[in-house]
């Protein structure tokens, strides 16, 4: 088991990120599980630090894409270019050619170019000119957004950010914390060296292991209960919600779901999932796939809010049948 190694790297990033455990947990877990994360926070929250800090430390080719209004698709992707000396052209592959990628305020790019990121993602694989490559493995975008700026912004639309396994807010550190990030960061002479502790086979191995962790159906149902809920919210008595809710989360959130209680389940050393598991994690999973309608935003309602809703009122019913 390589829970001790996984420990040894949080450890490792935390020489260098201080009062960031949470992102830090959401990250292995997108690693571990091959989905993509979103992170969402105000400039100075240890973004960008925390993944290249994570990329070291597990030993894996890192590229951070800064997403300007005049990126175009081939910075990306690649692009063919003409050789003079042998009378041809060649592929020059791009950034995107890598384990890691941090797309840096994602929203602030053009849809085409959103949309050459979205295919990498999904399709894992890219095609310059005639010839399709495959991205390397494992591969793992994590795109950043500032939710500060609107002007000069493109955001992500929203069946796009469906392929995002999950979205996580990045929340203010606490006093102590802040106070630690203060003394480190206004000493020049600070250095922030890691060592690598994962390798990709150790990676590789990992998700062997979590795809090996058992969730009784119990919980399954459970799962299906919470999506259904956020599609049906009247059948489950929730009126209120209701009213607030244009489009409940895909069957990405299902399966997403699943996943990530998994991998929780066995960070936590064990090779079974607790229904505190699915809670856990079902903020960060659902929370970006429901889409709200108009009076939500005038009532100033949240889809977090509306995700503690349904845990609080979905029963975790041993007697649920699927229909």
């Amino acid at each position: 088991m390589h829970q001790e190694k996984i420990q040894q790297a949080i450890e490792e990033v935390k020489k260098v990120v201080v009062g960031q455990d949470r992102m830090i947990n959401r990250l292995l877990i997108g690693l571990f599980t091959n989905g993509h994360i979103l992170l969402e926070g105000v400039p100075g929250l240890a973004k960008t630090l925390t993944v290249n800090t994570l990329a070291k430390v597990l030993h894996l080719d890192f590229k951070r894409i800064q997403f300007t209004p005049d990126l175009l698709p081939a910075d990306l992707v690649g692009t063919m270019i003409y050789n003079q000396q042998e009378a041809n052209f060649e592929v020059k592959k791009g950034p995107i050619f890598s384990n890691i990628i941090l797309a840096d305020e994602v929203n602030r790019s053009p849809a085409k170019v959103q949309s050459a990121l979205l295919e990498a993602m999904q399709e894992k694989q890219v095609t310059i000119g005639e010839t399709t490559f495959q991205l390397d493995r494992p591969f793992l975008v994590l795109a950043t957004q500032n939710p500060v700026d609107q002007e000069g912004t493109y955001p992500l639309p929203e069946a796009q950010v469906d392929r995002f396994m999950m979205k996580v807010h990045i929340d203010y550190p606490s006093k102590a914390d802040e106070m630690e990030v203060m003394r480190r960061m206004a000493n020049m002479s600070y250095t922030s060296d890691v060592q690598a502790i994962l390798s990709k086979e150790d990676i590789f191995a990992i998700r062997n292991q979590i795809n090996e962790v058992k969730i009784a159906e119990p919980l399954e149902n459970y799962i299906i209960e919470l999506v259904f809920a956020t599609r049906f919210p009247e059948q489950y008595g929730m009126k209120e919600e209701a009213k607030y809710i244009q489009f409940g989360v895909s069957p990405r959130a299902s399966i997403n779901l699943n996943l990530a209680a998994r991998a929780v389940a066995y960070m936590d050393k064990r090779d079974y999932v607790l229904p505190e598991d699915i809670k856990a994690i079902a903020e960060d999973v659902l929370s970006h796939r429901i889409i709200l309608n108009y009076e939500a935003e005038a009532d100033n309602v949240s889809t977090r809010d509306l995700v503690k809703r349904f845990l609080d009122k979905i029963p975790i019913n041993k007697s649920v049948t699927i229909k």
